[in-house]
């Protein structure tokens, strides 16, 4: 039993350092996978061009308000409900479970139009998740669970992407002319997600050799 915890805090410990340069590497790949490969496939497909920037119009502007409603749901648990650490695990997990459920929509979406986009998009979702996860496995942590239960809660939380995925390549598979749209709001989410979350956070760096480290990560990604 030591053992294991043993082995589980360093799993953790070594996350926590991924997390600390996956960023940089999923700005890259979220930038590529959007610009260079889901867009340029959508524009491919049949559906009109005005349509497709329309629906990236609006997927930023649904990413924005989901994002400003989890800021504003947190800013008013933490100063109206100052001891509701339990209910805010709650909110964790089930906003997590909802968000996995869409990303498995996207990867369904972009495996139907090419196996390789597919390959891709995942690559990019699970480079952004790993610092979720690691986050809200901290926010478990002082709610008050075991790590047990908190490793069980995200489990179970990102299994919900496996039932979007399922489920977005039964709907998609009847409704094929629905891919490009999908993919067009997964560029959305990307293009918001890396402009206005990851990338402020990496210009907090004010060493040359972490700029240098943080611009080879990108590149590579």
């Amino acid at each position: 039993m030591v053992s294991i915890s043993a082995a589980a805090l360093v799993w953790f410990n070594l996350l926590q350092k991924m997390a600390e340069r996956l960023p940089s590497l999923s700005v890259g790949i979220m930038l590529s996978a959007s610009l260079l490969h889901a867009l340029p496939e959508a524009f491919e497909a049949d559906a009109a061009p005005d349509s497709l920037f329309a629906t990236l119009l609006v997927g930023v502007l649904v990413f924005f308000l989901l994002e400003k409603f989890a800021t504003l749901h947190a800013a008013s648990g933490v100063q109206d409900r100052p001891g509701a650490t339990g209910h805010s695990a709650w909110m964790v997990l089930a906003g997590d479970g909802l968000h996995n459920f869409t990303d498995g929509i996207m990867i369904a979406a972009a495996f139907l139009a090419d196996p390789g986009l597919g390959v891709l998009t995942a690559l990019a979702i699970v480079a952004h998740e790993i610092p979720q996860e690691v986050g809200d496995f901290i926010v478990l942590l002082d709610a008050g669970y075991s790590r047990g239960q908190a490793y069980l809660s995200n489990l179970l939380s990102s299994l919900m992407g496996l039932a979007g995925g399922t489920f977005g390549y039964l709907a998609l598979e009847r409704a094929g002319g629905m891919v490009p749209y999908v993919l067009s709001f997964a560029s959305a989410g990307f293009l918001y997600v890396a402009v206005s979350d990851l990338m402020p956070r990496l210009q907090r760096e004010t060493s040359l050799g972490g700029t240098l480290c943080q611009f080879l990560l990108i590149g590579a990604g």
